[in-house]
Order: C-alpha cells, then sequence, then structure tokens
C-alpha cells in the first residue's frame, strides 16, 4: 500500500520535534530555577498587563450586561448558539407580555362593561406596549453596546494573545540558543565529539542565536503594535457606552410614558365622588346629598332637642348645647362609608 503525503517532511518533522523538546526543557528549568530566562522590558510589560485587565473587564462587563437584557440563562445560551450558526432568533414572549395576555383574556370573560374588566383590559393593553419597548431595548442594546464589545474579544483580544503566545515561544528558543552558546564556549579546547569540533559548533550555536533574536525582536515589535491598539479600542468602547445609555434613558422615558398615560386612563374610568377632608386627608365619603342631609339633620335635631329644656349660658352669654344625638348619627355616618374619625373630639360647640 502507499500512502501519497506530499506535504510531508521528515527532516522538519524531526527539526519541529526537537525545538518543542528544547522549549519544553527550557521552561522546565526556568520553573526551578536553574537557568535565566529573557525578561521584557517594562513598557512591554504594562502593556499586556493592561491588555490582561481589558480581558477581564470586558468580559464580565459583556456576561453582565447580558444577564440584565435576558436574565434567563437558557435564553442567553439558545441566542449565543443561533448566532453562532447565523440563524434568526427565536421569537419568545416577555414576562410582561404573558401578564398582559393574561389580563386582557381575563377582562374580557369578567366583562367588558364592569369596571373591573375594563381596568384590566387598559392595563393589559399597556403591559403589552411595556413588553415591546423591551424588546427594542434588548435588540438595540446588542447592536450598540454588546455586540461590539463581544466582537473586540472575538477578534482582537484573541489575536493578541495568540501573538503573545507566539511571543513566548520565540523566548524560549532565544533562551534555549543562549543556553547551547554557554554551553558550546565552555567545551572550547576540548576534543571533537561526534565528528564536530567545539568551534563548529560554538559556530553553529551563535548562527543560531542570531536567528533567534531576529525573530524574537520582530515578534517583540508585532505584538505592542497590537497591544498598544487596545488604547484605540477602548475609545471605540466609550462610543459604544455612551450610545448604551442613550438607549436605556430612551427605554425608560417610554416606559414612563405609557404608565403615565394608564394613570389618566384609570382616573377616567373611575366614577367622580365627593370628598370630605378630615385631618388634612381627603377621603372618599360618598354621594354628596345623603352627606348634607345625615349632617344637616344630625345639627338640627341636636338644636331642637336644646331648645326644648331650659337653655344653660355661661358668664360669657354663650350656651351649651347638647349634641349627643348628633355624634351619634355622625359615627354611624363615618361607619356606613368606612371612615376611621375620632369623634370624642366633639363635646360642645
Amino acid at each position: 500500500m502507499n500512502i501519497n503525503l506530499p506535504n510531508f517532511n521528515m527532516k522538519n518533522l524531526v527539526k519541529e520535534a526537537g525545538s518543542t523538546i528544547s522549549r519544553v526543557v527550557q521552561l522546565t528549568e526556568e520553573k526551578l530555577g536553574t537557568t535565566e530566562r529573557t525578561e521584557y522590558d517594562i513598557h512591554f510589560q504594562n502593556l499586556a498587563e493592561r491588555a490582561d485587565v481589558t480581558k477581564t473587564w470586558t468580559e464580565k462587563i459583556v456576561r453582565d450586561t447580558e444577564s440584565v437584557l435576558i436574565p434567563n440563562p437558557q435564553n442567553r445560551v439558545e441566542d449565543y448558539i443561533f448566532e453562532k450558526i447565523e440563524k434568526s432568533k427565536p421569537k419568545r414572549l416577555s414576562n410582561l407580555e404573558h401578564l398582559a395576555l393574561d389580563m386582557i383574556e381575563a377582562g374580557g370573560d369578567f366583562g367588558q362593561d364592569m369596571p373591573y374588566g375594563q381596568a384590566l383590559i387598559k392595563v393589559g393593553q399597556a403591559e403589552q406596549k411595556l413588553g415591546q419597548c423591551e424588546h427594542d431595548f434588548i435588540a438595540t442594546s446588542g447592536i450598540c453596546f454588546t455586540q461590539p464589545l463581544r466582537k473586540f474579544l472575538d477578534g482582537e483580544m484573541k489575536t493578541i494573545s495568540k501573538e503573545r503566545g507566539i511571543l513566548e515561544t520565540k523566548r524560549l528558543d532565544l533562551d534555549a540558543c543562549k543556553n547551547r552558546v554557554k554551553k558550546a564556549r565552555s567545551m572550547l579546547g576540548q576534543q571533537a565529539k561526534d565528528g564536530i569540533s567545539p568551534e563548529a559548533a560554538l559556530e553553529q550555536a551563535e548562527r543560531d542565536l542570531r536567528v533567534a533574536q531576529a525573530e524574537f525582536d520582530r515578534q517583540s515589535e508585532i505584538t505592542k503594535l497590537l497591544l498598544d491598539g487596545i488604547s484605540t479600542s477602548q475609545a471605540s468602547h466609550l462610543r459604544h457606552l455612551h450610545a448604551f445609555i442613550q438607549t436605556q434613558v430612551r427605554y425608560y422615558k417610554q416606559c414612563s410614558d405609557v404608565m403615565d398615560q394608564l394613570q389618566r386612563d384609570l382616573a377616567k374610568m373611575q366614577p367622580a365622588k365627593p370628598r370630605l377632608r378630615i385631618n388634612s386627608e381627603d377621603v372618599d365619603v360618598g354621594p354628596p346629598s345623603i352627606v348634607s342631609d345625615v349632617i344637616s339633620n344630625s345639627l338640627a335635631l341636636a338644636l331642637d332637642s336644646d331648645n326644648d329644656t331650659d337653655n344653660d349660658y355661661d358668664e360669657a352669654g354663650y350656651t351649651s348645647i347638647d349634641i349627643g344625638q348628633a355624634k351619634a348619627l355622625t359615627q354611624s355616618l363615618l361607619k356606613d362609608f368606612e371612615i376611621e374619625f375620632d369623634t370624642s373630639a366633639i363635646s360642645t360647640v
């Protein structure tokens, strides 16, 4: 059986395997502290640290924002899968819309001509409007805020992470070459080993070192340029944040307008009632004719009762009137209309 592998090169495979082993040995010695390593300059370290912080907090902000927009984690996972396979997200009713449908249906069953039924339908319609406002807010917030940030994480940050990994590989190769040069220099003056003189081994090690140093410097510059670009990305994120806040302001204003209109509509549906001011508070008391008649009759009864007896005048010429019957009728009035009022203060006039 002949297996045709046109791109298979045993020499390159052996070379790559040797490089991998050399990196593993170098990394192990660094962990054990038995060898030196090339340190990145302070500027590069600051850029790398800022990149790590940016990645960590951007991921948290995206997750938290999506949790606010779509509280149900199962729905978030489902939307993410549909987004990855480039299909439209499933349409689902929000909790507000479920509440709206139940209120409207209940109002129809209770009777659209009944006050409670009318109110339920009116509130249900308002909840539907709130649900639509919520859908618009979620969609707009995704477009202007979460999607750009996620695109940054999936694009620019992944590229930076990839290039940093390549740079770390180049550093390990560079340090391995440095160690081989040191070892070759220490063998100068000794006999040839495996047919290779110490001078030839040193020359080869120095040549490999120069190549490794050039590759490391080139990769370092590429990575620095990408890390410097994070400042530009953060300026873009600031614009997306402003857009998100504008979307929130518009959403809450729409909700406030809907609720204000609902409040006005419910107030119009309420029958007008006269109000009695008791202890600086307005209280519904029922039809004005009843209140007026009962109070007038109570006071008239008290005055007529006192006219049948001898009036008791005080030194200033005022007369005291016993209005016990008026108190009893007043208490009955307050009880009938469920008004709590202390009548113990009514004793004399």
